[in-house]
C-alpha cells in the first residue's frame, strides 16, 4: 500500500485536543494518521479512530520508535505497546525517529529489528526519519533500499534540503516532508502571499502545494476544521513552473528542528 500523499500530523498535540482534531480529521476526509511513541498520544489517537466509525482499513496509520527503544530487547516490545494503544493489530509504516549518531546507535543493528518487526507483521512498511544521505545509506546497506518506504524529514520553502531530496530520489525513497509550515513562519512570507493571491488561496495551501508538486508526502496538523478542511484543499491548487521557481529562491536553510543529541551532522 502506497504512503498517502496527505495525512494529518499529531505533533505537540495531546489528550481531548489530540481527540478532537484527529475525530474532525477523519470526518472531513483524512484517512492518514502520523504520530510517534514520544509524543505521547498513541492511546488518544486510538481512542479518536475508534469514536470515528471509520473501518481500520480505511486508515494509513504511521508510528516511529523512540531513541530509548533501540536496543534489541525493547525495539520489538515498544511497538507492541504502540499497537495497544492504537488499538490496531498492526501499523501501516513505522519509522525510526531519528538516527542519533551521538548515542552511538547501531543504525544496521536498529533497522534489522525494525525488519523483524515487519517480518513478525507488526507493520506493513519501515522506514526512516531524520536520517542524512550517509545516515540512510547505511540504512539501505542494512536491509536494502525495498525495504525502506520513505525517509521523513524538515522541509519547508524555506529548508528544501535539495541533495538529500535529490539522493532520495535516486534511491526511489519516498519522501515525507514535515514541518512544512515552518512554525508558521512561512504564512506571511511576501512571496507566498502573492502566490496566494493570484490562486484566491492561503499561503498555508501554497506552501503544501509547493511540497505536493514536488512529489512529497504531507502531514500538517491542525485543531481548526477550517484549517484541516482547507489544508486538504491543497491537494486541489496546481502552481506554476514560474511559480515554483519563485519558491526555490526562498531557501534559507531555516531548520526548526534539530535536537541534540538525536540529529545528525545535516547535508548541506
Amino acid at each position: 500500500m502506497r504512503i498517502p500523499q496527505f495525512g494529518l500530523g499529531t505533533f505537540r498535540l495531546k489528550d481531548q485536543v489530540v481527540i478532537d482534531s484527529v475525530k474532525t480529521a477523519l470526518d472531513v476526509g483524512y484517512r492518514a494518521i502520523d504520530t510517534a511513541q514520544i509524543y505521547g498520544n498513541e492511546a488518544a489517537v486510538g481512542q479518536a479512530i475508534a469514536e470515528s466509525g471509520i473501518a481500520r482499513q480505511e486508515l494509513f496509520l504511521t508510528t516511529k520508535i523512540w531513541v530509548d527503544h533501540f536496543a534489541e530487547d525493547k525495539l520489538i516490545p515498544s511497538l507492541k505497546e504502540s499497537l495497544q494503544k492504537l488499538g490496531t493489530d498492526a501499523v501501516d509504516l513505522t519509522l525510526i525517529h531519528w538516527p542519533a549518531p551521538q548515542l552511538g546507535v547501531s543504525i544496521p543493528t536498529v533497522m534489522q529489528l525494525l525488519l523483524e518487526a515487519k517480518q513478525q507483521g507488526l507493520t506493513q512498511q519501515i522506514g526512516i526519519s531524520n536520517f542524512n544521505i550517509a545516515l540512510t545509506q547505511q540504512a539501505i546497506d542494512s536491509i536494502g533500499v525495498e525495504q525502506i518506504a520513505t525517509n521523513q524529514i524538515e522541509l519547508s520553502p524555506y529548508l528544501q534540503n535539495q541533495n538529500l531530496v535529490n539522493y532520495l530520489g535516486k534511491q526511489n525513497i519516498d519522501v515525507t516532508s514535515y514541518m512544512t509550515l515552518a512554525y508558521g513562519k512561512v504564512l506571511n512570507d511576501p512571496t507566498l502571499l502573492e502566490i496566494a493571491a493570484q490562486h484566491q488561496a492561503t499561503t498555508a495551501q501554497v506552501a503544501l502545494a509547493w511540497a505536493l508538486q514536488k512529489g512529497y508526502t504531507v502531514i500538517p496538523s491542525s485543531t481548526k476544521r477550517e484549517n484541516l478542511i482547507s489544508n486538504l484543499q491543497a491537494q486541489q491548487l496546481q502552481l506554476s513552473v514560474e511559480e515554483m521557481r519563485m519558491i526555490a529562491q526562498l531557501e534559507r536553510n531555516g531548520r526548526e528542528v534539530s535536537p541534540e543529541p538525536f540529529a545528525p551532522e545535516w547535508d548541506k
